[in-house]
């Protein structure tokens, strides 16, 4: 006889599909109990605190899915393409691993470009560590550009695999299909090493030295600003 899920695991299931179906400032935590089959109303706050805990449980839970296969691939990289691999490919994994339909990558998507939420992807678990080395790696293979420009397309880079894998959970989550999420991940990795690799061709409308105000939420999560 199968178990019942813990209450934490299933009120996150229910958190994460109702952000990412309706966003986060329009599901109330009494909403998520309720989805979640919790007679009591007050489950969120019972089992995270408040909505910032909840939140927060939910980005670990996906963060913690991503750290084996992130130190894995990145102590193996000799390449550029092994950095942006090792970056990539985890969270594609990750969302392969989860049972059809999800809804992971849409409320990360959400979660990221929301001011407020996007710092939270950068709390716990220690992970900021491992994309820190990562981001320093692929600058340092970025000898062609200057740091303006090369952290500039670190940035490009998060959206990119943030919006992709969205686009793709939602595309498939309508029409039934596979995501086939190994091939996504490999695709992204091949683009975004073209899109590092190519030459700049404005490169003297730039600064010779990187910005010096901090990265907004579109530069966080898949690649924090190298520090």
């Amino acid at each position: 006889m199968t178990r019942p899920a813990p209450a934490r695991e299933v009120l996150l299931d229910a958190a994460e599909r109702l952000f990412a179906e309706h966003g986060i400032a329009d599901v109330s935590d009494r909403r998520v109990a309720e989805a979640a089959g919790q007679k009591n109303h007050s489950a969120v706050r019972y089992h995270f605190g408040d909505r910032e805990g909840l939140l927060r449980a939910l980005i670990e839970r996906h963060l913690a899915s991503l750290r084996d296969e992130r130190v894995r691939l990145l102590e193996a990289s000799e390449s550029l393409l092994g950095d942006v691999r090792s970056l990539v490919l985890p969270v594609t994994s990750a969302l392969a691993a989860l049972p059809a339909p999800s809804w992971r990558a849409r409320f990360m998507a959400r979660a990221h470009y929301q001011a407020g939420i996007a710092e939270l992807t950068q709390i716990g678990l220690g992970l900021g560590r491992l994309e820190r080395e990562a981001g320093r790696s692929i600058l340092a293979r970025l000898h062609h550009l200057t740091p303006a420009i090369a952290h500039g397309r670190l940035t490009i880079m998060t959206g990119m695999v943030i919006m992709t894998c969205a686009d793709v959970e939602r595309a498939t989550a309508c029409d039934g299909t596979d995501p086939h999420w190994a091939g996504v991940g490999m695709f992204l990795a091949d683009a975004i090493t073209g899109m590092l690799q190519a030459p700049s061709s404005l490169a003297s409308d730039y600064p010779e030295t990187a910005p010096e105000t901090a990265p907004g939420p579109a530069t966080r999560g898949v690649v924090p600003a190298p520090g």
